[in-house]
This record gives structure tokens, C-alpha cells and sequence, in this order.
């Protein structure tokens, strides 16, 4: 759920529970997860793909039942487990995501229609994909520690002296593919998703991202 090098290192920089902007941090951690839940949600009601990581939720849903946002939750504990070799150190925002997300998701597609038409359908995906960008920066931002996934494909990075592209990349054709034997959702959007998120993200990250007293923004 990364998008280059400094969304990387604003994940893992600044996590203590400390500074006159905690108060700040934590609404924007908790804003954005559930944001990050609901953009999941449209993205699914549109029915033209969904996230990469989604489409291995989505298959895991379907093949062995419970919802996607159970099953968010499940493999996001997993990956935690995958930190453990790589020593990597979650934080609040780490555990939060793990469980916010989950939650959120399942929440938002309790509310959202399924429509049929093709033109609501489409403003779905592109409001998901942009809705999606937002939000991580927001919860990226707050600085208190990163996403299962980020951290597992930074931990990577370190461990194996392989670029974020590669990596980023190599983990998630993997999970695509298993997705999508399972039955999840592969489609426009998903290509979407890939190309438009680093971009978007980019420009939203460094006005979003809290501060540090001593070190400045980054």
C-alpha cells in the first residue's frame, strides 16, 4: 500500500506516543483508516476490479466464506507475523490498521447499494481510487507506524537490497494471482488503482504528513 521510498519512510519515522500534535495524529490515523475501509467498499460495489490486495480478500470470501473485511483482518494479522524475521517494529497505527480497516469495510458495503448501471458503476471505481489515495496519505501521514503491508514490503527493501518497485511489484502480482484463482475480482479498476495511486498520493503525502518537532516534515 505504499507508493515510493519517502511514503516508506514517513510510515516508520515519528511513532511515538508524544508532542502537542498527538490529538491531531490520532484523528487523522483513525479518519483515514476508516476513509481507506470505505474507498475499499466502492471500489467493490462498482464491480470493475478492486485493489490488488482486495482481490485476494475478495477470493478468500468466496472461496472459504466470512466477509472481506474478516478476511482483511486475517491476512493483515498474518503479514504481521511475516515482520517478525524481518524485525520490523509496528506501532499504534500498525495494530489499528489491522482492525479499522477491516471494520470499516464491512461496515461501508452494509450501507452501499450494488448498482447495475455502467456510468455509476465507473464513478464508483474512480471515487474509490481517489477516495484510496487520500486516505493514505492521511493515516500515513499521522506517523504512528505503518500498514502490515507497507511494513512488510519495506522489511523487504532492507532485508533483500531490492528496489521498492520490484518488490512492491513482486508482492503483489503474487497476491493478485492467488486472488484471482480464489475467485476475486480483476478488472479495470485494479489497473486503475495501480497506475493512479503512487501519482496521486505523491502530492498529498507531504501535506498530510504531521510534523516532527526536531526533524520537520520528513
Amino acid at each position: 500500500m505504499t507508493t515510493d521510498v519517502r511514503l516508506g519512510a514517513a510510515s516508520a519515522t515519528g511513532s511515538g506516543l508524544r508532542g502537542r500534535a498527538l490529538p491531531r495524529r490520532l484523528v487523522q490515523l483513525y479518519l483515514g483508516l476508516v476513509l481507506y475501509g470505505t474507498s475499499m467498499a466502492l471500489m467493490v460495489r462498482s464491480d470493475l476490479g478492486v485493489m490488488p490486495w482486495d482481490v485476494l480478500h475478495q477470493g478468500l470470501a468466496r472461496h472459504l466464506g466470512g466477509s472481506i473485511g474478516l478476511w482483511s483482518m486475517v491476512v493483515g494479522a498474518l503479514v504481521l507475523l511475516g515482520w517478525v524475521p524481518l524485525r520490523e517494529r509496528p506501532g499504534l497505527g500498525t495494530v489499528s490498521n489491522v482492525l479499522v480497516i477491516g471494520v470499516a469495510v464491512d461496515a461501508a458495503l452494509a450501507v452501499l447499494p450494488e448498482p447495475s448501471a455502467w456510468a455509476v458503476r465507473g464513478v464508483l471505481a474512480v471515487a474509490g481510487v481517489g477516495l484510496n489515495a487520500l486516505a493514505t496519505a492521511a493515516y500515513v501521514g499521522a506517523r504512528l507506524g505503518p500498514g502490515p503491508r507497507d511494513g512488510l514490503m519495506t522489511g523487504l527493501v532492507r532485508r533483500t537490497g531490492g528496489s521498492v518497485r520490484l518488490v512492491r511489484t513482486s508482492i503483489e502480482v503474487v497476491v493478485v494471482l492467488v486472488g484471482w484463482a480464489l475467485g476475486g475480482t480483476l478488472g479495470v479498476a485494479t489497473v486503475l488503482y495501480t497506475l493512479a495511486i503512487g501519482p496521486l498520493v505523491h502530492p498529498l503525502l507531504p501535506r498530510l504528513t504531521v510534523p516532527h518537532p526536531d526533524a520537520g516534515t520528513w
